[in-house]
């Protein structure tokens, strides 16, 4: 299995939230994603930190959510026909796109804080919940809720870090 991360972070970011403390590095980014890569086929996913007001226009644009939420992803959809081409081409060596996810540094740390949890152990579950919605899996209903929750405290178990609902139910 092998997952490709591109990580960046939005220089919107330090003019939006000068006071957020630093992002995670962008290796522990990458492994966090890796980890929560479940198929053997090669992707690269696309991640980017971004600050608040960058985060509610995506939230409103996508979801018609009018505020900064802490993670979205956005699952690549291409016809399949073209990727086995493209991937059959001896020319090229593309690796083909998982999808974006997208992380708002503000409200993941602000979260954490009025959660009682580690910072890094909440940005790591944003990643690794990110990572799971780019794969298909979602928490829309009660089952496969159920599902998600399991893997990513099965994931982030694996990583060295808490049950991230713990807490909250707690």
């Amino acid at each position: 299995m092998t997952l490709e991360v591109d990580y960046s972070v939005s220089e919107a970011l330090t003019e939006d939230d000068e006071d957020v403390p630093g992002c995670p590095r962008a290796d522990l980014i990458a492994s966090w994603a890796q980890h929560a890569f479940l198929s053997d086929a090669s992707c690269r996913v696309s991640v980017q930190v971004l600050g608040e007001r960058e985060m509610q226009q995506l939230n409103h644009d996508w979801r018609g959510k009018d505020y900064p939420t802490n993670v979205l992803s956005f699952p690549m959809a291409i016809d399949p026909e073209l990727d086995a081409a493209l991937l059959d081409s001896p020319d090229t060596q593309v690796v083909p796109p998982l999808g974006d996810i997208a992380l708002c540094a503000a409200v993941i740390n602000r979260e954490a804080h009025e959660q009682g949890k580690a910072i890094t152990a909440h940005w790591a579950h944003m990643v690794v919940h990110g990572t799971l919605h780019l794969q298909g899996y979602d928490h829309i209903d009660d089952n496969d809720a159920a599902k998600m929750e399991a893997l990513e405290i099965q994931i982030l178990q694996s990583l060295g870090f808490d049950n991230p609902y713990q807490t909250l139910r707690s």
